[in-house]
């Protein structure tokens, strides 16, 4: 019986093979839906999370604070200590009386390195961005997605080597030369398949010249880290930026087991010189890349249920679609049902026949969905490398499955509880 079932499901189906092929599409298309979104936001994740890794996890990030500074502030080393176990991400923060905030200086970065006041601290390097800069050579015109005035020791502290030429030199900085390291997508937008070493580019009408190019490090979603220009931080400020604040200051501790240690002075340090004392609001704010990381990625798994969720939407509408289309069916065969119970057919065998459509339609469009959420994954989507989630394949396939059970049920105890009379009489 369970076989005759199963022939005159697939025999119901047959008969009209459009409407069911259109039936499975809207389950192949919420299907491949489910896969291909949880899948960009977990390669989303993955570009940031590798991004972050990139500047290591010995690494910290020493920005202006955005809700103002004065006297008082993050309290000496125990500032920094609630990096690792809460708020804001590593982001050493104070509450009290606010006055006139200070800028971050190059001075500042420069009582950073202070081995005796900061022994846990390798490297700390100022970082100013030209905004809206725009390079060009020989006709040729790119706008550069960062355009960085910094001192040698960023490119170690951010993971940046010289793939071709050469680093900018500390006494390029002292000297305030414009020389500039750039990336690859720079080279390719201004120069080709031409050797960029020793040739000038103008940036805002400002001439530099290339000393190096730096080794490839791929894009992370909508940001190529590949369009980059790195320069003496003197060259930058006195042509370019101006000399107020600077952006930030990247901070390289001696390893990862000091990098708390390296925050705690930093705090310390900064306290002192911005006239900071315990009680008050600090106008800085130090920032450890591991804690970023673990922020980023609870915020990334949000985001990537959040996708999933509203590719699950479409899965709803092909199962309304299969309840649609099934009682449709239902109602087309009403004498075909009234026949069969005339003969014998017991209320478990119709229920059985339409159970079994709905869900080979659901099945159908599943598989379907996750061949093409597969094929879907081998392409880059707004600048995401989608990465597969296994789970998500058995999920979806599982849920196309259920919505057959479930939005077939009615339709199929509908047939099931026609009278044969009834069925019979019906045009």
């Amino acid at each position: 019986m369970n076989r005759d079932i199963v022939v005159f499901a697939l025999r119901g189906l047959t008969a009209n093979k459009l409407r069911s092929g259109l039936t499975t599409l809207g389950i192949l298309i919420g299907v491949a839906a489910v896969i291909l979104l949880v899948a960009v936001g977990n390669g989303s994740a993955l570009q940031i999370q590798e991004n972050i890794a990139r500047l290591g996890s010995n690494t910290l990030t020493v920005r202006p604070s955005t809700t103002g500074g004065g006297p008082g502030g993050g309290g000496g080393p125990g500032g920094f200590a609630g990096a690792r176990g809460g708020g804001g991400a590593g982001q050493q923060q104070a509450t009290g009386p606010r006055v006139q905030a200070k800028d971050l200086t190059v001075e500042d970065a420069a009582a950073l390195q202070d081995r005796s006041a900061a022994p846990s601290v390798k490297s700390a390097s100022p970082v100013v961005t030209a905004q809206s800069a725009t390079s060009a050579h020989e006709g040729a015109s790119h706008p550069v997605g960062q355009f960085v005035g910094s001192v040698p020791t960023y490119l170690e502290a951010t993971d940046r080597t010289v793939d071709s030429g050469a680093a900018f030199t500390q006494a390029d900085v002292d000297q305030g030369r414009k020389v500039v390291v750039i990336g690859r997508t720079v080279v390719d937008n201004l120069f080709g398949t031409v050797d960029p070493l020793g040739k000038q580019i103008t940036v805002n009408g400002v001439p530099f010249t290339v000393v190096g190019v730096l080794k490839e490090k791929g894009s992370s979603g909508i940001q190529d880290s590949d369009d980059i220009a790195i320069a003496p931080v003197t060259a930058v400020r006195q042509s370019l930026t101006g000399f107020g604040g600077i952006d930030q200051i990247v901070v390289q501790a001696t390893g990862t087991d000091t990098t708390e240690s390296a925050g705690a002075e930093v705090t310390q340090i900064l306290n002192q010189r911005h006239g900071i004392t315990p009680g008050g609001t600090a106008d800085f704010t130090v920032q450890d890349q591991a804690a970023l990381q673990e922020t980023v990625s609870e915020s990334s798994r949000t985001f990537t249920v959040l996708l999933g969720a509203v590719a699950a939407i479409s899965l709803l509408v092909g199962g309304i679609g299969i309840t649609n289309i099934m009682l449709v069916s239902v109602t087309e065969r009403t004498r075909e049902i009234g026949i069969r119970k005339a003969i014998g057919a017991p209320r478990r065998a119709i229920l059985g026949q339409f159970l079994t459509e709905a869900t080979v339609l659901s099945l159908l469009g599943g598989l379907g969905g996750v061949v093409a959420g597969i094929i879907g994954s081998r392409f880059t989507i707004a600048g995401v490398d989608p990465v597969i989630v296994p789970e998500s394949i058995a999920l979806a396939v599982g849920v196309s499955v259920g919505i057959g059970l479930f939005f077939g049920g009615y339709p199929a105890s509908r047939a099931a509880a026609l009278r044969p009379i009834e069925a019979l009489r019906h045009e």
